[in-house]
């Protein structure tokens, strides 16, 4: 089942208001979509199948979800404690594509100008079909959030950008960190090291922490 993109931010979240307090398992059966036991090797399933049903059309390519209105989408898994379970992906770093990169043209910039936050429950002990969707938060983050973000941004490129990929850890980063991104941990991506020699390094992206969204969600009224 293919839905057409919103076309307007009124109807994305309409759309978005409209799913809150459906099962996961009733959401796959309405997109005609078979639903596994569990999200083992599946992760990310559920926010493709939110993605689906609200019509986002980006795909894969390094913009916006909802291109034409310039809203990412984030789904959110919350445990028990409605609290998130773990850092948000935001983008993959692209090695070969860091050249003269700035904050304000950069991908993680586009990418959460602008977010629809829609909270799912994540707790392991729930069956994944019975899980339920939550509200839906439009965010646009702050002067002082973006100040933040952008000097993370800046202080994890100069690593990358210098190949000084050693360097990089998770711990960097006061809302932006940066981790390995590969569901193989033998999986290798070429990028240029501190002497400009390519190297095999592994995968890696761009996450926000999951103090930063909790402070997002509960932020909301």
């Amino acid at each position: 089942m293919t839905i057409a993109p919103p076309g307007s931010e009124a109807e994305l979240m309409a759309r978005a208001q409209a799913l809150a307090g459906l099962r996961i398992g009733d959401l796959a059966r309405n997109l005609e979509r078979r639903l596994p036991g569990d999200l083992r090797g599946h992760k990310g399933l559920v926010g493709e199948l939110i993605e689906l049903a609200l019509g986002a059309s980006a795909g894969s390519r390094p913009v916006p979800d909802f291109e034409h209105l310039g809203i990412e989408l984030k789904s959110v898994p919350l445990g028990r404690d409605l609290r998130p379970r773990e850092s948000t992906h935001v983008c993959t770093v692209a090695a070969d594509d860091l050249a003269g990169q700035r904050w304000a043209s950069s991908t993680v910039r586009r990418k959460l100008a602008r977010v629809l936050w829609v909270a799912v429950e994540g707790a392991r002990d729930i069956p994944l079909a019975a899980r339920r969707i939550g509200a839906a938060v439009l965010w646009s983050p702050s002067a002082a959030d973006e100040a933040v973000l952008r000097a993370d941004w800046e202080e994890h490129m100069e690593l990358i950008a210098t190949g000084r990929y050693a360097e990089l850890d998770g711990r960097l980063g006061t809302y932006l960190q940066v981790r390995p991104k590969a569901a193989n941990r033998r999986a290798r991506m070429t990028a240029s090291d501190s002497s400009g020699v390519s190297v095999p390094t592994l995968p890696r992206g761009f996450y926000l922490r999951a103090t930063f969204t909790a402070r997002i969600l509960a932020a909301q009224p």
